[in-house]
């Protein structure tokens, strides 16, 4: 399996710190605002890449933190007229709802700044011992040009380095590139005691503490956005091993932005699109879809007609699983031994499987991934609607490997298999009512009421599902709204 990494700038064979464990942190949310689809996509890049490790082997130790107190969140609560910690409170919840709708695993930690004080300041103090940091005025910061090997992340030559996004210009600092890792408390804003007086952290070493407590030095994947390579990664790589004087993260996974009409989203320039607005109008997997439709690493526009497509997209390979399901119960059901080259789509079944491996294990390429469900879906369609295929107990088990592999693929991709969110809170109605309306059509055909029938048919496809009769039985699928 190759990584790769942001660090070395190239592909690397993943060897874990650890034999057949994987230690990850990923950056999460500042909680100040609902989710927009630029947060959503490290979210699911990195909860696809946690199910993938865990799909081959193994161990997976997942963090995600919240950063629940900073200026945004401060500014924001006193617009609203609430306290930090309430607000950070409600837009964690909400994360949390989004991110359940997109099929997004919880972490095994989910760890927040505010609880998080003794860590951030015991590592505080142990740089500013070993001399990479400075107190004035209550304020503490990293002494940037004190650790050599900064600028390695981003490849930045330091004396080439500008203050300029997110870098504080301030007269008490040493060097404009430096960076607080403690801030003195400002009257009406929360603080917490420290041996510098009442403050509170700076945004980097939050993760650095965190990901410290929970997984140790030289963990395996630090993940996150490119726009967090810099300052906030080469600042959390320079304070950690300064801190610890061990190498701080064998890999560094970056993934792409999302633009707007090739611009990046963001917050800051209002060309958002929040996750909850968006799932208003498409299925929270669709959604999935597009944003793996895409190598994390490259950038991606967007807009709704993308999300359209992705939709038909998705709606393929659930037609090919509907088939499968449906002739999986039919050769349950029969008593004869039917007709099936078997042989012949094992073969198949393994050559997809074994593309669909390939691709993932160089870089979680999901885009190749997809495209290899896609080349299954249609070895799977042309198995099953082959003309010299019957039903029948010779064809059971290759069409519950078929099941097998759809199961493999969706808890590696996670929106395979429909949620249960689609079926108004009972998985498998959508599919029980048509078999209702099917047996209905086909009451109507046996006593030869051709009428009601075709009145059947027709309004079914207006609705955008069509009924096929085959030698096997009347199937159903969905169409898009210029199927003719």
């Amino acid at each position: 399996m190759k990584v790769f990494n942001t660090l070395t700038k190239n592909k690397e064979e993943l060897n874990p710190r650890d034999p057949g464990k994987v230690s990850m942190y990923v950056c999460g949310p500042t909680t100040y605002n609902y989710i927009h689809l630029g947060n959503a996509r490290p979210l699911i890049v990195f909860d696809t890449v946690r199910r993938y490790l865990k799909y081959r082997g193994y161990q997976v130790t997942y963090i995600q933190n919240f950063t629940d107190i900073d200026d945004k969140i401060i500014n924001r609560a006193h617009e609203e007229g609430e306290t930090p910690k309430e607000l950070a409170e409600k837009y964690i919840q909400a994360y949390f709802e989004d991110a359940d709708a997109l099929h997004v695993l919880r972490a095994d930690v989910h760890p927040k700044v505010t609880e998080h004080m003794d860590e951030i300041i015991q590592m505080v103090q142990g740089i500013v011992e070993k001399g990479h940091a400075y107190e004035v005025h209550g304020n503490v910061y990293f002494d940037v040009r004190s650790f050599s090997a900064y600028g390695h992340l981003s490849g930045r030559d330091l004396d080439e380095m500008k203050s300029g996004a997110r870098v504080d210009v301030d007269d008490e600092k040493h060097d404009p590139l430096d960076f607080a890792l403690w801030k003195a408390a400002k009257q009406g804003e929360p603080s917490w005691p420290s041996p510098w007086g009442p403050g509170r952290p700076g945004w980097h070493i939050e993760c650095s503490a965190m990901s410290l407590k929970y997984l140790g030095p030289g963990f395996d994947i630090h993940g996150g956005g490119a726009d967090l390579i810099f300052p906030h990664h080469e600042n959390e790589i320079a304070q950690t091993e300064a801190y610890s004087g061990q190498p701080f993260v064998r890999y560094w996974l970056h993934n792409g932005f999302i633009t707007v009409n090739e611009e990046k989203m963001s917050k800051s320039l209002g060309n958002f699109f929040l996750v909850r607005d968006i799932l208003k109008k498409f299925p929270s997997d669709v959604v999935r879809f597009y944003l793996l439709s895409t190598h994390y690493r490259s950038p991606l526009d967007f807009d709704d007609q993308k999300l359209h497509v992705a939709e038909k997209g998705l709606e393929r390979i659930r037609t090919s699983l509907r088939l499968t399901e449906s002739t999986l119960t039919l050769c349950k059901k029969a008593q004869e031994a039917g007709q099936a080259d078997t042989e012949q789509m094992m073969d198949k079944m393994a050559q997809c499987k074994s593309a669909f491996i390939e691709a993932m294990d160089d870089d979680f390429n999901t885009a190749l991934a997809i495209a290899a469900v896609f080349d299954f879906c249609r070895e799977v369609n042309s198995f099953i609607n082959d003309h010299n295929f019957k039903p029948g107990k010779n064809a059971l088990p290759v069409l519950l490997q078929i099941s097998e592999i759809f199961e493999n693929f969706h808890s590696v991709l996670g929106m395979v298999k429909p949620a249960p969110e689609s079926c108004s809170g009972d998985e498998g109605l959508e599919d029980k009512l048509m078999e209702i309306i099917i047996n209905i059509r086909q009451e109507a055909r046996g006593k030869k009421d051709w009428t009601t029938a075709d009145i059947i048919r027709d309004q079914l496809k207006d609705t955008g599902i069509v009924l096929e009769d085959t030698p096997h039985g009347v199937r159903w699928k969905k169409i898009d709204g210029d199927h003719e």
